[in-house]
């Protein structure tokens, strides 16, 4: 294991977030245009505290959602600065808390902060522990010549390279058929 349970959790939201933009979602268009689908996304995984479902809470966390993806794309000394640039416009406070059906884990804003703040600052602390374990690498975008997904690489040997199955298989089958061609 590479990451404690709330930062595989709170990067696989990231990479959730990141591929409901038109370049990396499945179907092809924006898959958060509208507040319904926004909170579909949310009650998905669960995001506890504030939830406004307003369109200003739409428009917020559709910006973080691009920050994030810059961030995830980053190298690890960039990503630190970027990082603490977040954590510090949030004025960001780590604290331990239970809440639901979840144990001990790390919240840095109170849940009456808006949405996108909430889910920036969880986003950066799992950056934070990331980058300390210097696993970055593990941030990755899905290797199909056709798709922009973000994914995090938890395989034991990091040798993880497309977001899906169904992109690895896809690759798969275009890699035979070139080579049948040939």
């Amino acid at each position: 294991m590479f990451f404690t349970h709330d930062t595989e959790s709170a990067l696989a939201f990231v990479a959730a977030l990141t591929d409901t933009d038109a370049a990396a979602s499945d179907s092809g268009d924006d898959e958060l245009r509208t507040v319904a689908q926004l909170s579909a996304l949310i009650t998905a995984w669960k995001y506890s505290g504030r939830h406004d479902r307003d369109a200003r809470e739409l428009a917020e966390v559709r910006d973080a959602r691009e920050q994030l993806r810059a961030i995830w794309l980053l190298d690890r000394d960039t990503a630190a600065d970027a990082v603490n640039a977040l954590l510090a416009d949030a004025h960001a406070l780590p604290r331990l808390v239970r809440h639901d059906d979840l144990d001990w884990h790390i919240h840095a804003t109170a849940q009456e902060e808006p949405l996108a703040t909430r889910i920036l600052v969880e986003a950066a602390m799992a950056f934070v522990d990331a980058i300390r374990s210097d696993q970055m690498e593990r941030l990755r975008i899905c290797d199909a010549d056709d798709c922009e997904s973000l994914y995090v690489d938890l395989s034991k040997n990091g040798s993880r390279r497309f977001c899906t199955t169904r992109c690895g298989n896809r690759m798969a089958v275009r890699a035979y058929r070139a080579r049948a061609e040939a």
